[in-house]
């Protein structure tokens, strides 16, 4: 091509950076956009030649010779920005892959016989197994790696849990109504999807682009008067019926219950796992041997009432949750296995990057976005690379993978940081995993609620110290006569008050000779009454100066308690599952209609296929040795020997993902061996009978390749299968 052969000789850049999944570093993007303005010169240049040959009456051919170096320019152009500008949804037919996963029940919408249920959807087994292999690789990767403490909590949760941690009054998203039918909407993705079909359009200017694409970007972090505004400067309708909507208001998304037959106890379906690990600190710590840092995890459902579920998995109502709280010392934020990942390369979606509207992350070394302050510490840092290797070994792409970095008025109220793993998908970039360092909020707000010392202790470094600290001591006579039977709650509250409890009472009776002490206790039953369910309640205690006695003793320490510093990790499983299932489906090269799974082999809900020639009893034998020894190495494996076509059993496993097949034929019967089959590549080799469960375990586990069997074709002879007709 002419033009864009000229194009290619002005730029500065490698034309390898225009290939593949090459990732780009600041350098590569800095030489792109130049070569953005050089060949943005030309179409100009190109554009002014082609007006002046036609106002000079040139010959049409001539004329059309140069329009077309025209658009081979603009078309070399618009490559370039493809690169600089990565795309916002995944190439993929969701349509195709949707009645794929429902025909062979992936999964299903819930209660179906029934017409189904919003946000609530079932898995078949299919999905099962893969959701079975996700979670035992999980597992694997993190609880047994890192040798953490797994720990199993219940879904209810009591009122006063969630009171505490802050959720019953922020866990909210805004919502809007159709003002005519008062259906619900969820205002922020109405924003998103508005303004989605703006950035598309290609009439739009790139610099309304670049406003479309910053306020996209923070359209879950607005206040509600601030996105009522954007939504009335829009003009934004209801989607279904074009009607005017209500100004955004906050909906508490978690689902209320009453606890036990009276109904006076409230409690919610818990939104998170998390606040079960917090609960269970001081147990996790001494099972740790009093020792940090440490990591608890867990796996269990989490409920969200959401405002609009939609999109499959991805927004639903009932949700799998693998969450991680990993407890650190505030300030000892080195992790010891830092060395492993420094040098890994992570796609960052900073808060800068959000705000600059161009769409583009930051490329850097685990180790270049810690010390560029990028990201505030070594054991996020960590984790966040830990998750990119996680998601990369179970099939995510890596150029459909970054991490996006929360706008400081989108944080969670109990993030100092939060980054999300965002996967792209035919639905744009989902948030798959949460990376959020919590500080010492949870544990604060639970020790100081409960009274209960949520804390690890850590001996001086210097040695012992002579320190200044105070005491309560209650004069239980006075206490007991003015709070009566009541006054006992009271007195095991102040039993295991702490210091910074003792400073404020000191407070409040130094401004105004009493102070008011909040108590959590259980009621008891008067009469013993077995039918008497006890209630947890809060009660405020006037208790006036004279009552206890402040007091200041120099003791020796060894050492100080200290509130933990939390990084969590928090995986949603569904979505994870989505997201993969849009990564691995692919059709064949040679053939539009065959579209396949191409799951990993860990991931792959069975590991291989068997598949006897021929359904006839001299095949049952092998077939029944084969499936014994499968069974024994404990490899999940499918049998199908319906109908005479080994080419259509091939595409039926092929189609649900099944990356390894084994095929019984009549060589079988010569040399005691059967073909193996790889599902991506199709190549076959021949393995003895003896030796095929191990050779489909060390593939399923990645102990071996497919390439490293096909390099060894001693032990295994390839296979041509065309030289075998299906009888």
């Amino acid at each position: 091509m002419s033009s864009s052969s000229s194009a290619v000789a002005a730029v500065s850049f490698d034309l390898a950076l225009l290939e593949g999944d090459l990732d780009l570093n600041e350098e590569h993007i800095a030489s792109l956009e130049a070569g953005v303005a050089v060949v943005d010169q030309q179409i100009k240049e190109q554009g002014a030649a082609i007006k002046k040959l036609k106002d000079e009456k040139a010959d049409r051919a001539v004329v059309l010779a140069e329009v077309k170096k025209l658009d081979e320019l603009k078309a070399f152009k618009t490559k370039i920005t493809n690169k600089l500008f990565p795309p916002q949804v995944l190439d993929v037919d969701r349509e195709g892959l949707e009645e794929l996963a429902r025909r062979r029940f992936f999964f299903a919408p819930a209660f179906s016989i029934y017409g189904g249920f919003r946000g609530l959807f079932d898995l078949g087994p299919p999905g099962c197994a893969i959701k079975a292999n996700l979670l035992n690789f999980w597992r694997q990767f993190f609880v047994l790696e890192e040798n953490m403490l797994e720990i199993d909590t219940t879904s209810l949760t009591p009122d006063i849990v969630l009171q505490v941690s802050g959720h019953v009054e922020k866990f909210k998203d805004l919502m809007v109504k159709d003002v005519v039918t008062g259906v619900c909407h969820r205002a922020d993705h109405l924003l998103e999807d508005f303004l989605e079909k703006l950035i598309d359009d290609p009439k739009e200017p790139e610099d309304k682009k670049v406003e479309y694409r910053s306020i996209k970007a923070k359209a879950d972090a607005y206040e509600p008067e601030e996105l009522g505004r954007i939504i009335k400067r829009f003009d934004i309708k209801a989607p279904e019926t074009g009607n005017d909507v209500s100004d955004p208001f906050p909906f508490n998304l978690m689902f209320e219950t009453k606890i036990g037959p009276t109904g006076n106890t409230f409690g919610f379906m818990r939104p998170e796992t998390a606040q079960g690990i917090f609960c269970n600190f001081a147990k996790l710590l001494e099972y740790n041997g009093g020792k940090l840092p440490f990591a608890g995890a867990t796996i269990g459902l989490a409920f969200r009432n959401e405002i609009s579920p939609r999109n499959a998995l991805l927004r639903v109502r009932e949700f799998q949750l693998a969450e991680i709280e990993h407890f650190i010392f505030p300030d000892e934020t080195d992790h010891p296995k830092f060395e492993t990942v420094k040098d890994y390369q992570l796609q960052l979606y900073s808060i800068a990057k959000q705000e600059d509207g161009s769409g583009r992350c930051l490329r850097l070394t685990v180790g270049q976005a810690v010390e560029q302050g990028v990201i505030q510490n070594q054991t996020h840092a960590y984790f966040i690379a830990r998750t990119q290797q996680f998601l990369l070994a179970i099939g995510i792409r890596r150029s459909g993978l970054r991490f996006r970095q929360h706008l400081l008025n989108e944080k969670a109220h109990y993030a100092n940081d939060c980054w999300d793993a965002e996967i792209l998908t035919s639905y744009g970039w989902v948030e798959c995993v949460g990376l959020a360092d919590r500080g010492c909020y949870d544990l604060t707000k639970h020790s100081e609620a409960t009274g209960q010392r949520l804390a690890a202790f850590r001996d001086f470094p210097d040695g012992p110290k002579i320190v200044d600290v105070k005491t309560v001591k209650p004069n239980k006579g006075l206490m007991g006569k003015h709070f009566g039977k009541k006054g006992k709650y009271l007195f095991a509250f102040l039993d295991t008050i702490s210091e910074d409890q003792i400073n404020k009472i000191e407070a409040q009776f130094a401004a105004s000779g009493q102070a008011e002490i909040a108590v959590t206790y259980k009621t008891e039953s008067e009469k013993k009454d077995p039918s008497f369910v006890p209630q947890e309640v809060t009660e405020t205690f006037v208790v006036k100066a004279d009552m206890l006695t402040i007091a200041s003793a120099k003791v020796k320490k060894m050492g100080e308690a200290i509130l933990p510093r939390v990084i969590e990790p928090s995986f949603g499983i569904g979505r994870i599952i989505y997201a993969a299932l849009e990564h691995a489906y692919l059709k064949r090269a040679d053939d539009d209609k065959k579209k396949y799974f191409a799951f990993t082999p860990l991931l792959a809900p069975v590991k291989c296929s068997v598949l006897p020639l021929l359904s006839t009893a001299q095949f049952q034998a092998p077939t029944q040795r084969v499936v014994k020894l499968l069974n024994q190495a404990n490899v999940s494996h499918k049998l199908d020997d319906v109908g005479k076509s080994i080419g259509r059993r091939y595409a039926r496993t092929d189609e649900i993902g099944v990356p390894f097949g084994i095929t019984i034929d009549h060589t079988t019967f010569e040399d005691d061996t059967v073909t193996v089959r790889d599902r991506d590549s199709t190549l076959q080799v021949r393995c003895p009978i003896a030796k095929v469960a191990d050779l489909i375990s060390n593939l399923s586990t990645g102990k071996i390749t497919w390439a490293e069997v096909r390099a060894n074709p001693e032990e295994f002879p390839p296979f041509d299968p065309v030289i075998e007709a299906d009888d």
